[in-house]
């Protein structure tokens, strides 16, 4: 890897790719990814030139939420291959030196875990219950919810339970959909069963864990109402009682000692947290090692929005000495290609963006088909739909499937090799010119772009330093550079613009005569 440190973590520059397992590739034909199907393609994902991978949830689940509903934290699901597909996949990503990182779950468990199977039916005030947040509700008989949270998903955060004896009961929270009830993280019998599930996977090979919701597990003392109820998906208010208690991070200390018995491995959490300061406590020494920040991700293709994304996320870990990192799209956003425009203006700065990501320091996330320049699916049929926003918004809200349509492998049919049966959502024809096998017979393909830019990043002496300086630049475009001496710009203005002095070592779009087109990025040393 670049940078003046040789002893340095892996994960502290790492290209990670995320692997979403229903839509990466089928290997049994059911028309749902799976492990199996992970391995199969392997050497694809070494040619990609990626460091270590994170595969989002496989856990046993009745898949309610896409697996972020588990009921046995300790089991690979039977849709995904058991234990075994697992356990070969590990090898076959250790064989070419890719890491292996997995999707964990800390804030809720599904309705199907056989502690909340307990919990229904023992007493209230039980150890069964102390296990998940039940209370009484307010009104006449407790019939209406213990306070005013709405779920992510829509509705209440609470469901009322009918009692053992057949009478209205208590009611659980669910901060996302009603299969989710969360943990009650202040009892110490959760914290010590996740600690068992830590190193039950670690001790199988697994590198590390991206934490789900790192922001969410410890709730606020008495579950005050929200001031202003108001909740949409992705989009948090660093005031909102449902997260970000100052009682996470000793959550997130005690995780920290169970991962230090594991140098090699990593920790990334999930962080919805607007405030610098507030962001950089969760990746202090003792806490992450890494924290998810998806300001570039939120970012309009405007180089003011840009830089100001760069800068607030640099300035979130340098007081704390982390790494930052860097996404552009994951299994809950839409697709950049989409968010930029769509099409071919949509593609040409999706190219350009990933050239900016991967030029800056830290750790990189590549979610799984960005790297073919895939867009949104937006016009699924809605019989297709399966994210839980489509039914809990009452079918308001489409939800993410969009951004989850499978890979497109080979062939010029749908559902273009990524299985022999059908696939589970619909994938679009017009994708032929979108599949690995086509653009990797392209040399200035999406594709070929990303394989390029990844070898670059991991092999020149000039992506190293854990710092950028700002350049001159003209209106309407960017430009930084690393103590290696790379220069990335970016022209998100309308036309093309005279690039600084040095050899040209990379764009993403042809550049004549030292002009540099609109809606393009180029990298020079």
């Amino acid at each position: 890897m670049p940078g003046d440190n040789s002893t340095a973590p892996w994960w502290k520059t790492a290209v990670f790719y995320q692997v979403y397992p229903r839509s990466f590739a089928d290997s049994d034909g059911d028309g749902v990814g799976d492990l199996g199907g992970v391995r199969e393609k392997m050497g694809y994902l070494e040619l990609l030139g990626v460091d270590a991978l994170w595969i989002c949830p496989v856990m046993r689940s009745p898949q309610a939420d896409g697996g972020y509903d588990v009921s046995d934290p300790r089991d690979i699901d039977p849709l995904f291959g058991g234990l075994d597909a697992l356990d070969r996949l590990i090898a076959e990503a250790h064989d070419r030196e890719i890491k292996v990182t997995m999707d964990l779950v800390p804030n809720h468990t599904s309705t199907e875990h056989p502690w909340f199977a307990a919990a229904l039916e023992a007493a209230p005030g039980s150890p069964e219950r102390a296990r998940y947040i039940f209370r009484d509700g307010r009104g006449a008989d407790g019939a209406e919810p213990p306070n005013n949270w709405p779920s992510i998903f829509g509705g209440p955060a609470w469901t009322r339970i009918t009692e053992p004896d057949g009478t209205p009961g208590q009611w659980y929270l669910h901060i996302f959909a009603r299969e989710q009830p969360d943990l009650n993280w202040d009892n110490p019998e959760v914290a010590a069963d996740f600690e068992k599930t830590l190193r039950f996977w670690l001790d199988r090979g697994v590198d590390g864990f991206r934490l789900d919701v790192a922001h969410g597990m410890a709730k606020p003392d008495g579950l005050p109402d929200m001031a202003r109820v108001d909740t949409k998906m992705l989009v948090h208010d660093d005031d909102d009682p449902r997260f970000n208690n100052p009682g996470v991070h000793a959550i997130h200390r005690r995780i920290r000692t169970v991962l230090d018995d594991y140098p090699h491995a990593v920790s990334i959490g999930e962080v919805w947290v607007d405030d610098n300061v507030r962001f950089g406590e969760y990746v202090r020494p003792d806490e992450l090692h890494l924290a998810f920040n998806f300001r570039l991700a939120e970012a309009g293709f405007a180089a003011e929005d840009v830089r100001t994304a760069i800068t607030h996320s640099l300035d979130a870990v340098s007081a704390v000495g982390a790494p930052p990192t860097w996404t552009l799209s994951n299994h809950d956003i839409e697709r950049e290609v989409t968010r930029y425009g769509g099409g071919k203006t949509g593609v040409a700065r999706a190219r350009a963006m990933m050239m900016v990501e991967l030029a800056l320091p830290g750790a990189v996330f590549v979610y799984n088909g960005a790297e073919l320049g895939l867009p949104n699916v937006d016009d699924l049929p809605e019989d297709a739909l399966r994210d839980p926003v489509w039914e809990r918004s009452g079918h308001t809200e489409r939800g993410r499937d969009g951004c989850r349509v499978p890979i497109p492998w080979e062939g010029g049919a749908a559902p273009f090799g990524f299985t022999s049966g059908t696939p589970w959502l619909p994938m679009p024809a017009q994708w032929a010119d979108r599949t690995v096998e086509a653009q990797l017979e392209t040399l200035h393909s999406t594709l070929s772009l990303y394989r390029l830019a990844i070898d670059l990043r991991g092999t020149r002496a000039e992506f190293a330093g854990d710092r950028i300086e700002w350049y001159g630049s003209p209106t309407g475009c960017l430009a930084f550079r690393r103590p290696g001496g790379l220069v990335c710009v970016l022209n998100a203005s309308d036309g093309p613009i005279q690039l600084p002095p040095g050899e040209l070592l990379l764009s993403s779009a042809p550049v004549a005569d030292d002009r540099l087109p609109a809606n393009a990025a180029a990298w020079l040393v």
